[in-house]
């Protein structure tokens, strides 16, 4: 055999596995990134979840907590402030933020119907 062939196919098998040495641990690091990303947003939407069900324990927390109803769609709470005193202030749709999060699409739409005062009462029977 010919050593210029011999050196070719030893260069090319060489070749290859430092590529796929380096195309592994190019994808295992990706792919740990990924999952420190997932984990990391896991973690804040976890996070979020629990941050709404205890700000109405917070002494700082602006309403009496007998005044809310969880929605949690859209919308965290509804407030029917002063209704638990027997006297009913105002009507507050509550979204509860923790960090750096904004609102969703939905959440957007809400406030933007609200801000266009675009609510009605209705009563509906199914009779």
């Amino acid at each position: 055999m010919n050593t210029n062939l011999v050196l070719v196919i030893a260069g090319v098998i060489i070749g290859c596995f430092l590529g796929y040495l380096v195309a592994k641990v190019y994808f295992l690091t990706k792919i740990k990134h990924q999952r420190q990303n997932a984990v990391d947003r896991s973690r804040s939407v976890v996070l979020g979840h629990v941050n709404e069900k205890i700000a109405p324990l917070l002494p700082n927390f602006p309403y009496h907590y007998k005044d809310l109803v969880f929605l949690g769609k859209g919308i965290d709470y509804l407030v029917f402030d002063g209704l638990s005193y027997g006297e009913l202030k105002k009507i507050v749709f509550l979204e509860i933020k923790s960090g750096t999060s904004t609102l969703n699409r939905n959440e957007r739409l809400i406030k933007e119907c609200l801000e266009k005062k675009n609510v009605f009462y209705q009563i509906w029977r199914n009779d």
